[in-house]
């Protein structure tokens, strides 16, 4: 017995020596991983800890604080003279300018209001070309002989200067005149936002171009509404002006902010450079108008909450397709004022997420392999005396007023189809465009079955006839099926779609100031209204019946626009071939796209509409080059700097451990290790393959780069860079994504897809 003890004794001293040599052994590489793994292990600590809450209840019904922190026509009469409210209701109403001497006025009673909200700033808020807002903000206090008091002139309200020489103006501005003037917009109300009276505004070089999108978008509004109303009149006299209607569908991911952060990608670029793809993603299609996570819902209610204050009135939310990934939609509303509503939604849904330790991603394509977000536009145009004119009616006149504008639209997107793709096209939003997951990258439109045949039935009639009876269907001509409201399906791979009494464009990407998007649909809108609106009073003067001339000026567009129309999969090989035969023009690459710009056809039309001069075309064209190369430039940097200071090291650090396993097993059985441990030597010599291919593929990355930056020209820049540089941004993620899948779990450190996109 007391043999057996002390060999078991023996024995067990010998297991000990043998752990604590293998302790010290593999120490070093035991830190290591510790160290490692710190960083990403503390985020999603972090964010396990995270809680659910709400922080912006209001009391009440909604009704009981919608629009409270707006400036609305109803208040304005509280705080000025009927003078004063006379004139904003005009320049509101009829796009009449103010005068300036009642400019004072009108800025002592939003003075007024906005001290009586809180407010101690107030700021101009503009769209420069950034597809962002910019404020500057300045106080309502001044001091006079030691004593304080509010004061806010006419000449503040009107006009602001700020800085224009650090946005983006394509040479509009001169080196040494760097001023930029930012003018209230009264078609869209002031509001108060964080304890600031913020003040809708236009931003127009020292020489008067548009240095943003509002200014462009309000000139095409003009125009569509003067060639609108010159159609509109031949079929009711009363119309006097046209309007455009906007309805913004927001889509958007949440990630966890612990999370985000431990991820510099997502941090400066929107998006994982890197990254495998998750085992479990939309596969199940289970996601998609799901049950809202619990911590989702209070962050949805908290910035809806702030969104009603400012008078936006959401009317949706639901999960969309990818995990993380949300929708919001407001009520459709004038469009400037939804562009405008647009971004202060997003400005109020980033605030408030930080409150529930949460990051609002805009970026169209944060994730590979899920789906990217846009932001579909509902457009529609209505009269002044309250009718929709892309609404079928419930007579044969209002119907041939239906047709008439459908077929201007038609002719529109034909003419324009590229400049039309082109409008959404950047960076960010090519990486979403043309897969099978969002719109395809060339412009088609869908009308729906019922739509299309009576197209057929007019592109094919010989005998032009108007019957005299009221009825739900048209009528002019005899072969004609029925057309009823919202008698349309479908079509979820459309760009362009039509939805009953509006068209849908599905394209625009989720991180967009849509502005630029809907003053380019305004103005080809605008030319294609003019064009038919000329041609029937050019028959009419041949002696041609109203209702017979319009329709074969409808017969005309329909016709030579039948190309644009497209009822089946957008997503289809079958459908690219066609498009192609047909001769439209897809976004295959975006700096090439641009080119569009210079197109006779474009710039003829902005001019003739007077948009866009040609030098405000052209400072677009370099803007949104230049912005292209910063973007990807941003990107690569990125890129190269997770590989060499995440990626190579945490692969290095477990190619070592896996060297020294090898070791120890050869030692241990010799000749025969191979036996043991081939596993390992296969993936040591996967890993070593990508460690060295990413530290190559890094070096040409930079070179590229580097040999990038030299070529003077930003257009023929952003062609390289969409090419090179991109292409071998690719390569190197294709080799760390690789080494994310051999490398053990505890040392990676970055936060992986799983843990995005399912925190």
């Amino acid at each position: 017995m007391f043999f057996m003890f002390r060999f078991r004794e023996h024995k067990d001293s010998i297991f000990l020596m043998k752990v604590s040599l293998i302790f010290i052994i593999f120490a070093p590489y035991l830190r290591n991983i510790l160290q490692m793994a710190t960083f990403r292990q503390r985020a999603l600590n972090e964010a396990a800890m995270h809680q659910t809450g709400r922080y912006y209840e209001e009391a009440g019904p909604v009704s009981g604080y919608f629009g409270k922190n707006v400036l609305d026509l109803d208040k304005m009469r509280k705080y000025m003279s009927q003078k004063a409210y006379e004139a904003v209701l005009a320049s509101v109403k009829f796009g009449a300018k103010l005068d300036r001497s009642v400019s004072d006025e009108i800025a002592d009673g939003m003075k007024t209001w906005a001290i009586e909200m809180g407010a101690t700033h107030y700021t101009h808020l503009f769209h420069p070309l950034t597809d962002s807002t910019a404020e500057k903000h300045e106080a309502f206090v001044s001091v006079s002989e030691g004593h304080a008091f509010e004061k806010f002139k006419g000449s503040a309200l009107v006009q602001q200067e700020p800085d224009a020489s650090s946005f983006p103006n394509g040479g509009l501005r001169n080196t040494f005149e760097a001023r930029g003037y930012s003018a209230w917009d009264p078609s869209s109300p002031v509001f108060i936002m964080d304890g600031t009276l913020c003040i809708p505004s236009v931003f127009v070089s020292y020489t008067g171009e548009a240095l943003d999108t509002k200014a462009p978008n309000l000139k095409s509004m003009h125009a569509l509404s003067v060639a609108a109303t010159r159609v509109a009149s031949l079929f009711d006299e009363a119309v006097s002006s046209v309007w455009v209607n906007l309805g913004i569908e927001q889509e958007y991911f949440l990630v966890d902010e612990s999370l985000y952060n431990a991820r510099p990608d997502l941090m400066l670029s929107g998006r994982t450079v890197i990254g495998h793809t998750s085992a479990k993603d939309q596969q199940l299609e289970d996601h998609y108008f799901g049950a809202i996570p619990s911590r989702v819902s209070s962050f949805m209610k908290d910035f809806e909450t702030e969104a009603y204050k400012l008078g936006i009135l959401l009317q949706t939310r639901h999960n969309e397709v990818a995990p993380n990934q949300f929708e919001c939609a407001p009520l459709y509303c004038e469009a400037t004022k939804a562009i405008d509503q647009n971004m202060m939604l997003m400005i109020i849904m980033q605030k408030v997420a930080e409150k529930h330790h949460l990051k609002v991603i805009f970026h169209e394509k944060p994730f590979d392999g899920v789906n990217g977000s846009g932001k579909h536009c509902n457009w529609s145009i209505v009269t002044d005396t309250g009718t929709n004119l892309l609404s079928p009616g419930k007579t044969p006149t209002k119907n041939l007023s239906f047709l008439s504008f459908y077929a201007a639209v038609l002719k529109a997107m034909h003419r324009h189809h590229f400049l039309m793709m082109t409008s959404v096209a950047s960076l960010s939003n090519s990486y979403r465009l043309g897969g099978n997951e969002a719109p395809p990258a060339v412009m088609s439109v869908f009308s729906g079955s019922t739509l299309y045949r009576v197209f057929q039935s007019i592109m094919n009639m010989k005998d032009i006839k108007e019957s005299s009876s009221a009825q739900e269907s048209i009528t002019i001509v005899n072969s004609i099926p029925e057309i009823f409201p919202d008698n349309t399906d479908r079509n979820r791979t459309s760009p362009f779609a039509f939805t009953g009494n509006r068209f849908e464009f599905r394209a625009v990407g989720s991180s967009q100031n849509v502005a630029s998007a809907v003053y380019i649909l305004n103005s080809v809108v605008a030319e294609s209204l003019n064009e038919f609106r000329d041609e029937v009073d050019a028959l009419e003067a041949d002696g041609i019946e109203r209702s017979e001339a319009v329709m074969k000026v409808v017969r005309r567009f329909i016709t030579e626009s039948k190309d644009i129309m497209f009822e089946g999969n957008g997503y289809s090989k079958e459908w690219e071939e066609e498009s192609e035969k047909r001769g439209l023009r897809a976004v295959r690459n975006v700096p090439e796209s641009y080119e569009v710009y210079h197109e006779k056809q474009t710039l003829d039309m902005f001019s003739s509409l007077g948009v866009l001069a040609p030098n405000e075309v052209e400072a677009r064209f370099e803007i949104l080059n230049e912005t292209y190369v910063k973007k990807l430039q941003i990107e690569a940097r990125i890129i190269g700097d997770i590989c060499l200071n995440h990626v190579i090291p945490a692969a290095v650090r477990y190619q070592n451990i896996l060297i020294e396993n090898v070791k120890g097993v050869k030692e241990i059985f010799g000749k025969d290790y191979m036996n043991y441990c081939s596993a390992e030597i296969e993936t040591l010599k996967k890993i070593s393959t990508y460690i060295n291919n990413v530290s190559v593929d890094v070096d040409a990355l930079v070179e590229a780069r580097k040999k990038a930056n030299r070529i003077e020209n930003i257009a023929e820049r952003a062609k390289v860079y969409s090419h090179s540089v991109k292409d071998m941004m690719d390569k190197v993620r294709l080799s760390a994504d690789n080494l994310e899948m051999l490398i053990d779990d505890e040392m990676w450190p970055l936060p992986k897809y799983r843990e995005l996109l399912f925190f």
